[in-house]
């Protein structure tokens, strides 16, 4: 799986995750999936699925919230590639279109892409229970400047003389 970073669990932009924090962001990947079970004709309950999880967890650490984007816009993907396939199916089944080797051809590359998404989603929820952070090939990045890290500030001294130099 190339397009997927597997990073070891140091610290994340200098945050270390404890075990509920795992555990949420291993949720955010999971939640997609089970969305999968209960509406799979129906692209669009995913990403509701996805959202309606973020929303529950928008509060809560920025590693969690980093893994919630990085899954919704995962989602936002598969709901593009698969409405896309749906709305054809439609028009080939009740209007006038024909089923074409353009068509076919689409809806193999719509199985064979939803079976790798259910497997890098699968894995990715895996790997970030064990307390590695994945990236996404492209969506990590973007999720990076959606939901941007902390700062960590600087240390100030405990007191600052004050400067009495007359200028």
């Amino acid at each position: 799986m190339e397009h997927l970073q597997v990073l070891p669990i140091k610290p994340f932009y200098g945050h270390r995750p404890n075990e509920m924090e795992l555990e949420k962001a291993s949720n955010a990947y999971l939640m997609s999936l089970l969305a999968i079970m209960a509406g799979m004709p129906l692209p669009i309950i995913n990403l509701f699925a996805s959202l309606l999880f973020y929303m529950g967890n928008r509060r809560s650490t920025w590693f969690v919230r980093w893994h919630c984007t990085q899954t919704i816009l995962a989602q936002l993907t598969v709901l593009v590639i698969n409405s896309i396939g749906i709305t054809w199916t439609i028009q080939v089944f009740f209007s006038d279109k024909t089923v074409t080797n353009e068509y076919i051809g689409y809806i193999a590359a719509l199985v064979l892409f939803n079976l790798f998404e259910f497997a890098t989603t699968m894995y990715a929820a895996i790997q970030v229970r064990k307390g590695e952070i994945v990236h996404f090939w492209f969506w990590g990045e973007l999720a990076t400047m959606i939901c941007p890290p902390p700062r960590i500030m600087p240390q100030k001294p405990a007191s600052i003389p004050p400067n009495n130099d007359p200028i």
